[in-house]
């Protein structure tokens, strides 16, 4: 779940974060993990009648000073449980537990894990990171509740530093934790200027495929991509982007290409540029511009690209009427999901 790229047009973008740690904050010992929000297994929990039965040695305790001007960085290693798409019972509690790495040059005091977006499934706002040395490891977990009712919920979060500034984790803001509810299946509601009916009832995980590879396709998801990107434009005082089947049927192709060729790129496999696939669906209006994610579901798409300029200024540009959003879901893909946007005009 944690490997994501995001572009847009032939622009990468990537940030760098700075703080300073005050150097008489004391760790008293250098983790290797720790759960943040667990109680002690039993393993680890000592009764109060225990008599030692040797002496014990008291560590003195180490002093942390961060250098100078030392920066942030995170690596997701791995899902070490519920691993994305994981089936889960209705009203079910469970456990899902990140494994991080310091990889930035300041140690971790008084980190926190923050809910970003998506479906909180009854997770606390934020929670303590275990104070983690540079290049050490930490393990972080939260206690979730799976929702009441069928579908497939997606929640995320972010790593804040001490100053409470976002910590990338690689070269994304967030990370996830993503369950299926029973069938997985949801009614997607239909947004205006929209091809859908309103009332039917579609199945909103369907199938598709391509010559290298069978994906899902998610309608609720990209109806929800297009009243995330609606919502954003009716803050900033702009029109509503109607949707365009022919931007519709160009960025789903170019997001199921993504998937099966595992890639997050506005080239296509073959070669093909986004103006140019916008043409072959017979799109006859001027083409704006192409926004893509990997990795994420909408929340996450929506929280990248309104805090990056350029996507922001794609999503608000005034001349732009119209959008077509296509969403891929490829379980042996290097990022799961896909999705594109384009953008144009009448």
């Amino acid at each position: 779940m944690f490997k994501k790229i995001f572009f847009l047009s032939v622009l990468f973008l990537t940030s760098c974060i700075s703080m300073a740690v005050d150097p008489n904050l004391v760790v008293t010992a250098k983790p290797s993990f720790v759960t943040s929000t667990l109680p002690p297994t039993k393993q680890s929990f000592v009764p109060a009648t225990l008599t030692p039965t040797s002496e014990v040695v008291v560590t003195p305790s180490l002093a942390v000073t961060a250098p100078p001007n030392c920066t942030d960085g995170a690596v997701l290693l791995r899902d070490v449980t519920i691993q994305d798409n994981t089936a889960v019972r209705a009203n079910e509690k469970f456990i899902k537990t990140w494994e991080f790495q310091n990889t930035g040059t300041c140690p971790w005091i008084n980190y926190t894990l923050v809910f970003a977006a998506g479906d909180d499934m009854g997770a606390p706002l934020s929670a303590p990171v275990p104070n983690t040395l540079v290049n050490e490891k930490a393990q972080v977990s939260v206690e979730l509740t799976a929702p009441a009712v069928d579908g497939t919920y997606s929640g995320y979060f972010t790593l804040h530093n001490a100053a409470d500034k976002i910590v990338m984790i690689g070269v994304e803001k967030t990370f996830w934790v993503k369950v299926v509810v029973g069938s997985g299946v949801i009614a997607p509601t239909a947004l205006p200027g929209s091809t859908a009916d309103v009332g039917s009832v579609e199945t909103a995980v369907s199938g598709g495929s391509s010559a290298n590879c069978t994906y899902s396709q998610n309608v609720g998801y990209v109806n929800q991509i297009a009243s995330l990107i609606n919502a954003e434009r009716a803050s900033a005082g702009l029109p509503a982007l109607t949707i365009n089947p022919l931007l519709s049927a160009a960025a789903q192709a170019h997001a199921a290409d993504m998937a099966c060729n595992n890639r997050i790129s506005h080239t296509g496999s073959d070669g093909s540029s986004s103006y140019a696939r916008v043409l072959v669906a017979g799109y006859s209006g001027v083409f704006s511009e192409e926004i893509i994610y990997g990795g994420g579901g909408p929340q996450a798409a929506i929280i990248w690209w309104m805090n990056d300029t350029i996507h922001r200024d794609a999503i608000l540009k005034e001349k732009t009427t119209e959008m077509g959003v296509g969403y891929a879901y490829y379980s042996n893909g290097l990022y799961g999901d896909y999705i594109a946007v384009d953008l144009g005009s009448p």
